[in-house]
């Protein structure tokens, strides 16, 4: 099987590969020569391979003796029948707080059970949270999400104009529906504007509501941006509406209606009330509204499709040279004295358990199983579509079997390799299936700040996301830099992808090697004992960062060392397509095994993996942001501040006194409520330029200063 470290040693048998090079160290007949002429022969006929053997030699009493105890045998079938469940329609894309997620989490919970791992940690430390011993929801670890929303009681719109014949209300789910983010309220009697796109950019100098008063004013504005369809356009960024509704509140306006861009409203995405987890309420009553209840609002004709065009001519920029780009934006437009709006919006939150997996495997050393490896893989998707998905419609299965059915599937054989007793490792290992990760790492940071063992005896964390579509034998991992121990150990673990042992690869008349095959070490009668098949090694793509879109980063915000392991992304990327059978089932074995061999040193080594800061990826990225600040946000669901789960060493954040616990509450001038709150006000701060920055911190509240650096 691929990944294997045994060869075939006479017809049935097979030999791990660290017992058999110290057999051949030990065994008079098979005494391994290591002498200068031996050296030099493979460095002048084989010098690529040099290095190899100069590894094998160091290793031999050591690294490859620790592989003797772990049968590192990945099996692709199994790898398949996990995927091809998680994935299949059944449990119909393991929407977090779904049945179909439920069925992902009773399916890993068996296999758990299956391999003979533990529930509770089994030993006794201070602050330790323990799963509950009799709970029928054994190796569940349950956290808040809220699943979906709805309309509650009393949703009303009026137009009150003065004149009996248009009192009637506006129909709720056909000619207007509140947004799952609004904010619950009432709107009494307010008068309404057109706003053009009801977009605030300061760095492009186009604001809707430069010179205008909104107080006791709805907004009413367009859906998109002036770019059209070009999503790579200047206003790209501000296209969604929650920056809508922040640039409506920080204008001091009552609420907002956003005019579908559907003609059929049933049809259009706004009018789906969906929720996303990342963030909070707006802080303001949102909704959107037909283009037909558009056309009551603002002509007198009451044509749907007229009227549209009418207001996209007036909120069209006009041409460069015609006048200066501030205050021709929107051209607003007021409707006449005694017009007003009343609007009552009532959101349902529908409040459901999700949950991790947990699977304990204790430790065997008296010491050492005190300290603890996490090993992880999310196993939530995007259900049927909606918020994250990149398909053009809503409504289809989301399989996502390389996400991330195919990091479960590694999680669920590292479960298999490990666990029998003839092998058990000397520390506690933690295995993991995170819920919520789609949502914003939702699972993983709720671990964290509700650990089954205090984070100080964590000794690292592993993070299996997206790892079955390996392409040209390419393998990328993040968090090289947060521990000093990690490049060693995956430069060796990959090398082993290659090495084999054998006492017959040579013919007995002096026969040549298999195509690609080299000897790094050989028997006194020349024939090869370890061989290396350089092409069965990966060829890795190594990142520094410890941060990253996946539940990693939750751990090292807490300073922890952590690895990411990951094939790259692919075109079925959040779409229905991503189906098990594209999956490479061989390649994700081989991937599997690596991944076992560096937990495998690690637990073998009495020294922990050492933390270190690693080297920022961020500031070489490109995110639409002119100034780069260092702060790690948590983007669990919040309406009272942005909490830091972490700040970047030697950044802006840092140099300010940001620490992470903090919760920022006002930035730049702007309140700042939620995640989406602090990414608009961080785009409209400038390089080098001071800004105030206020933090709630142990109960008390500060005020710091910040000068934000440039994105380079």
């Amino acid at each position: 099987m691929p990944g294997r470290l045994t060869q075939t040693r006479g017809p049935q048998r097979g030999i791990p590969v660290g017992v058999a090079l110290q057999f051949a160290l030990h065994s008079p007949r098979h005494a391994l020569i290591f002498s200068e002429v031996t050296q030099k022969m493979i460095r002048k006929i084989f010098p690529r391979l040099a290095p190899y053997f100069l590894l094998v030699t160091a290793l031999c009493g050591a690294g490859l003796a620790q592989q003797s105890t772990l049968n590192v045998t990945p099996d692709a079938e199994r790898l398949r029948q996990h995927i091809t469940y998680l994935a299949s329609d059944k449990l119909e894309g393991r929407r977090t707080g779904s049945s179909g997620a439920n069925l992902a989490a009773e399916y890993v919970a068996k296999e758990f059970s299956r391999y003979g791992l533990k529930r509770s940690i089994g030993i006794d430390l201070p602050g330790m949270s323990i799963l509950e011993a009799d709970s029928p929801h054994r190796y569940l670890q349950e956290f808040p999400y809220v699943a979906g929303v709805e309309l509650g009681e009393n949703n009303l719109f009026y137009v009150n104009p003065g004149r009996a014949d248009d009192i009637a209300a506006m129909k709720v789910g056909e000619d207007w529906m509140p947004l799952g983010f609004s904010s619950n309220g009432e709107i009494r009697k307010a008068q309404y504007v057109f706003v053009g796109y009801g977009i605030t950019a300061a760095e492009l100098k186009y604001d809707s509501y430069a010179g205008h008063s909104m107080k006791n004013t709805v907004a009413i504005a367009l859906a998109g941006t002036p770019d059209g369809d070009n999503p790579h356009g200047q206003f790209a960024r501000y296209e969604a509406v929650r920056w809508k509704a922040i640039a409506a509140r920080n204008a001091g306006a009552s609420g907002l209606l956003v005019i579908a861009e559907q003609e059929n409203f049933k049809d259009d995405r706004l009018a789906q009330l969906t929720y996303d987890n990342s963030a909070g309420a707006a802080g303001l009553p949102v909704a959107v509204i037909s283009q037909q209840a558009a056309a009551r609002l603002f002509s007198s004709s009451r044509d749907a499709r007229e009227t549209l065009l009418a207001l996209e001519k007036i909120a069209k920029p006009q041409p460069a040279d015609s006048a200066p780009l501030e205050g021709r934006s929107t051209a607003l437009m007021l409707l006449e004295n005694g017009v007003t709006l009343s609007i009552s919006i009532n959101i349902k939150r529908n409040e459901v358990k999700a949950t991790n997996v947990v699977g304990i495997l204790s430790g065997s050393d008296p010491l050492l199983k005190n300290e603890v490896i996490v090993i992880g893989a999310h196993y939530d998707h995007l259900g049927l579509g909606g918020e994250g998905s990149l398909a053009p419609r809503s409504g289809e299965i989301h399989h996502g079997a390389d996400d991330n059915a195919s990091g479960v599937a590694g999680l669920l054989e590292l479960a298999r390799i490990f666990s029998p007793r003839e092998a058990r490792p000397r520390r506690t290992i933690v295995f993991m299936a995170f819920s919520g990760e789609e949502e914003g790492l939702l699972g993983s940071n709720y671990y964290v700040n509700h650990p089954l063992v205090p984070l100080a005896n964590t000794v690292a964390m592993i993070n299996m996301d997206m790892i079955g579509r390996m392409k040209d034998n390419k393998l990328i991992i993040g968090g090289l830099g947060t521990s000093q121990e990690w490049r060693a150990m995956i430069e060796n673990a990959n090398v082993l992808q290659g090495v084999t042992v054998s006492a017959t690869v040579l013919s007995g008349n002096g026969g040549t090697l298999s195509q690609g095959v080299y000897p790094v070490v050989v028997s006194a009668n020349g024939r090869p004992v370890v061989s290396s098949n350089p092409s069965k090694q990966f060829q890795l793509t190594l990142n520094e960062d410890g941060y990253g879109p996946s539940d990693h980063s939750s751990f090292y915000a807490k300073q922890i060392p952590v690895l990411f392991f990951w094939t790259g992304t692919h075109d079925d990327y959040h779409k229905p397509s991503d189906t098990a059978d594209k999956i490479n089932y061989a390649d994700e074995a081989r991937v599997v095994a690596l991944i076992a061999r560096v937990v495998n040193d690690v637990d073998k080594s009495a020294k922990r993996p050492t933390y270190a800061v690693a080297k920022s990826d961020s500031t070489g990225r490109s995110s639409g942001f002119r100034v780069y600040l260092g702060t790690i946000p948590n983007y669990g669901d919040s309406n009272d501040g942005l909490l830091l789960d972490g700040v970047r060493d030697d950044s802006p954040a840092s140099k300010a006194g940001l620490k992470a616990g903090d919760k920022i509450v006002k930035l730049a001038g702007r309140d700042i409520r939620n995640v989406y709150d602090y990414t608009y006000a961080l785009g409209e701060m400038k390089a080098g330029q001071e800004y105030e920055i206020e933090v709630l911190r142990g109960g008390g509240r500060l005020k710091l200063k910040l000068v934000p650096a440039a994105r380079k």
